[in-house]
């Protein structure tokens, strides 16, 4: 009986110990998730500006058909 309530304890203690484990890396999971959105939403933004910043410039190139009519 001692023996098997010994064992029960050293389950229960290991359970326990993997319950924090799984905790803690939820945990970090959680933050570096966060980080990856933060990110995602800065290069979103970079785009957004670089693809403005490129309709710009090309607005400002003349046409293919200006080009022909200047030769």
């Amino acid at each position: 009986m001692d023996a098997e309530l010994a064992m029960l304890d050293d389950k229960i203690g290991q359970l326990i110990h993997l319950c924090q484990q799984l905790k803690s890396e939820n945990h970090a999971l959680r933050q570096q998730v966060l980080s990856l959105q933060q990110q995602k939403q800065l290069l979103s933004a970079k785009v957004d500006g670089t693809k403005t910043r490129v309709a710009a410039i090309l607005a400002k190139l003349p046409a293919e058909d200006d080009e022909e009519n200047d030769e």
